[in-house]
């Protein structure tokens, strides 16, 4: 008999902790093994009954979750999702606890809460299952004490090798600190990228934003029909599928509502199959650290039109299943570890002015 996934829910709210407890013994691979109204009570739950996961509001008393956050991943880590408020603090904290470690959130709705937690039972469980299996590193001493990390040597610049070149970025759980990686480590006049990372609605815009302010490139939330510049990233908004367009010898963004696609949306599989049909040999395309397959025919598909791809290697991935599909489906010319992934792109870049990547 396979062993349940054990589970302990960290909420100072009752009722949130009595509905996780609900959702999760639900199913038959889980079960909550405790439910703690705080962090220090957490504390003494996680060493007497070593779960497998912990979920962990952000706002709670006698220690904040992010502190608590900071002291579990350097000294005991382990995986964690996140449960926060939709609000724009919220994603704000979200996306600290993710850059301290944390797998994946949930974000818990402000009012109708009991009838909105169940609604997100499903994705609450999925999310769970997926960190259970996901690779957790230990957090240095530098960042659990809010030290920011040092910014990395500028590249050089390209020039205008990097003027009809688009980068093209796939990720979901794990990604938002992967993608970061690799957007700060590219030159100011890096070609110009659309990153498709899966995340809901009201999270994308503050994670942008972190994005600009770390890069040297400029970072933004995608709007429709603007124009598509080297230099710039554009990131699809929470809820709304990302594509590339042309209109006379410009490039423009795509940003759309419509169906989830690989029950996604954003989709990666949107972004990547506009490219291949749009962009073609002058695309790059890169698959990072995320659960499922989303974007893979896609991106074989950009390959097949002259694209040239690199997927991330399964060591420095959170979760590997993405990049997994990607390479299985001979989508991808290089698998690379996370902190080589840019430098390569800029090697290929300069290497390969002008010629035509079906060469590859």
């Amino acid at each position: 008999m396979t062993q349940k996934t054990r589970v302990i829910v960290v909420d100072d709210s009752a009722l949130v902790r009595g509905l996780l407890t609900e959702i999760i013994d639900r199913e038959s691979d889980m079960t909550c093994v405790g439910a703690a109204a705080d962090p220090l009570v957490a504390r003494e739950m996680i060493r007497d009954l070593n779960p497998d996961v912990i979920t962990l509001d952000v706002e709670m008393p006698r220690m904040d979750g992010l502190d608590f956050l900071a002291r579990l991943m350097r000294l005991r880590p382990m995986p964690v999702v996140m449960v926060s408020t939709l609000t724009e603090r919220g994603a704000d904290v979200t996306l600290k606890a993710l850059e301290l470690g944390a797998v994946d959130f949930v974000s818990k709705p402000k009012i109708g809460v009991a009838d909105g937690l169940r609604q997100l039972g499903a994705d609450i469980t999925d999310k769970i299952r997926t960190a259970s299996g996901a690779h957790v590193r230990r957090l240095p001493a530098a960042a659990a004490a809010g030290t920011a990390p040092a910014r990395p040597a500028a590249a050089a610049a390209l020039g205008r090798l990097s003027t009809e070149k688009i980068i093209f970025i796939g990720a979901s759980t794990g990604g938002t600190e992967a993608t970061r990686e690799l957007i700060v480590n590219l030159p100011p006049d890096a070609p110009a990228v659309m990153i498709t990372q899966h995340m809901p609605p009201g999270f994308t815009r503050s994670y942008a934003a972190r994005l600009n302010g770390l890069a040297r490139i400029r970072v933004a939330e995608a709007t429709d029909g603007e124009r598509v510049l080297p230099g710039h990233a554009y990131i699809a908004p929470g809820g709304l599928h990302l594509s590339v367009e042309r209109s006379g010898a410009n490039y423009i963004a795509r940003v759309q509502d419509g169906e989830p696609v690989n029950r996604h949306k954003p989709s990666v599989e949107v972004l990547f199959n506009s490219a291949a049909r749009v962009v073609g040999r002058n695309a790059l395309g890169v698959m990072l650290t995320g659960m499922g397959a989303d974007g893979a025919k896609a991106m074989r598909a950009m390959r097949d039109a002259g694209s040239w791809n690199i997927a991330q290697d399964e060591a420095s991935c959170v979760v590997f299943g993405m990049p997994r599909e990607a390479i299985a489906h001979g989508a991808t010319h290089e698998v690379l570890p996370l902190g080589k992934m840019a430098p390569r792109l800029i090697e290929w870049l300069r290497s390969n002015a002008g010629v035509s990547t079906s060469r590859v």
